[in-house]
């Protein structure tokens, strides 16, 4: 009796195993994509669009920009400069630069670290 007990029971099992296996097949289609979120209009988040940043000066040279988020001080950014303000920049620097705290707002392409633009007024020197 128990033999006929452990047949019965492993052939239950053995012909659950084979029904789940057959239905998870049945319900996957790699044919078909899965849209997440489909749209027309470019998001005015959306990478290679112009963005601004409110920032403050962490470090700045004549080659490139660190700078921390007014609005989330645990984002740091490191910008290189663009060609239309590359002799701008060294303007600066040699005129005394940007110093610590200072504040600007950058005009950069979401997605990338290359600032396009910036506004602010850098202090005096110490």
């Amino acid at each position: 009796m128990k033999n006929s007990k452990k047949r019965v029971i492993a052939a239950a099992l053995l012909a659950g195993m084979f029904t789940a296996a057959g239905a998870t097949r049945a319900q996957v289609d790699p044919s078909a994509p899965i849209v997440v979120r489909s749209s027309t209009k470019a998001s005015k988040n959306a990478p290679g669009t112009k963005a601004w940043l409110k920032a403050e000066i962490i470090h700045a040279d004549a080659v490139s920009m660190v700078v921390r988020e007014q609005g989330n001080e645990m984002m740091i950014h490191t910008f290189t400069y663009g060609p239309e303000i590359g002799d701008h920049m060294q303007q600066i620097v040699d005129s005394g630069g940007y110093q610590y705290g200072d504040k600007v707002k950058i005009q950069y392409v979401r997605g990338q670290t290359v600032a396009l633009k910036i506004r602010g007024k850098p202090s005096n020197p110490s």
